[in-house]
């Protein structure tokens, strides 16, 4: 038997697929810049810079590693029922809203088939549209990058099968409005509203749910939870897609120390909704400082981070400089955002040392 070409037993649509643009680990970040791991100012993650619950570490180190995760989801699911006051045949958790993501792939597209996404925004769902075979239709925002429901409306063709919206929008912080997402709705494909960061907004469809099957909203416990590294997140759909979903995932999705780790930070509601008070009160601070700096423009967020406006070609130059001193934000490959970079929220310390760098290179 001849030596195998392994290329010609993949699926050709994968062999060359453009990847996901991921951020690297903090230790190789610290490796690349020369500076300790300790001492870098890591902005580039949307992540929590208060990390979990207490309790949360506790539940994790008090988990039997040895016992597989309850495939039902019942004590999860009963959880986030009453923290979000849906009933839990309307929960289903992942491991990761990326996770139910996939999922959603799985159960609606084919090759050929097609998703309509509003860009600038979040890279995920196009790049499992690639996986699956499946073409991407970019419809663009408007000029305060707001969604254009016509323009979407109009973008559907035969082969389109769902709508994505990400509420706050990943990078520039826009709310899609209930009006908005009830007019999609209408047009019978499934839309998925993404809320990772509603814990900072405030502001959900989630009540759209009951009384329409075609409709999926997204949370993550990354965010507001501090829960990043365990990745765990779930859905809230019509019970009848939310058991089509139960039927498809794997049994054991969600690993023992999130499921530990998601119930604990739901009896500690309070402290982590402290922690988002904070990062929004800094948020706004950032804000400010950053809009008093010449030739910047901070865009209004209702997220956890901000995205910052330069001047043309000097986005670039500003994100190297940066990260030469240890200070990493996220940069983006669409040509809309050639002249933007993402700020996550951190501490107030880390909101000094980054106007303070930006003063001397802007």
């Amino acid at each position: 038997m001849g030596k195998i070409d392994i290329e010609k037993i993949i699926r050709p649509h994968l062999v060359n697929v453009k990847t996901y643009d991921a951020m690297e680990a903090p230790e190789t970040l610290a490796r690349k810049s020369g500076i300790p791991e300790s001492e870098i100012i890591k902005l580039n993650g949307n992540e929590n810079p208060y990390g979990g619950s207490q309790k949360a570490i506790d539940a994790v180190a008090n988990t039997p590693l040895h016992i597989y995760p309850d495939p039902n989801q019942t004590n999860m699911r009963m959880a986030l029922s009453r923290y979000t006051g849906m009933s839990p045949e309307n929960i289903v958790v992942g491991s990761g809203a990326d996770e139910l993501i996939d999922l959603i792939f799985r159960l609606f597209i084919s090759e050929g088939d097609k998703i309509l996404d509003c860009e600038p925004t979040f890279g995920m769902y196009s790049f499992c549209a690639r996986i699956a075979g499946g073409a991407v239709n970019l419809v663009q925002r408007d000029e305060i990058f707001d969604i254009d429901v016509s323009a979407v409306i109009n973008g559907i063709d035969e082969v389109t099968k769902v709508i994505f919206i990400t509420s706050p929008n990943n990078p520039t912080g826009n709310i899609a409005t209930e009006s908005q997402i009830s007019e999609l709705l209408e047009t019978g494909l499934l839309v998925v509203v993404d809320e990772a960061y509603y814990e900072f907004s405030g502001r959900t469809v989630q009540n759209l749910v009951s009384e329409n099957e075609n409709l999926i909203v997204l949370r993550t416990m990354s965010k507001w939870a501090g829960l990043a590294g365990l990745r765990v997140g779930y859905g809230i759909m019509h019970k009848k897609l939310a058991n089509f979903f139960m039927d498809v995932k794997p049994p054991y999705n969600v690993n023992i120390a999130a499921e530990a780790a998601l119930i604990a930070s739901l009896d500690d509601v309070d402290y982590l909704l402290g922690n988002v008070n904070k990062i929004i009160t800094e948020r706004d601070r950032m804000f400010e400082l950053i809009n008093a700096l010449p030739s910047v423009k901070a865009w209004p967020s209702h997220g956890n981070y901000l995205m910052c406006e330069f001047q043309k070609n000097e986005a670039e130059r500003i994100y190297v400089e940066l990260a030469t001193q240890g200070i990493f934000v996220r940069n983006f490959n669409s040509p809309r955002l050639r002249d933007c970079f993402r700020i996550a929220v951190g501490t107030s310390s880390d909101t000094d040392n980054l106007i303070a760098a930006m003063k001397a290179i802007v």
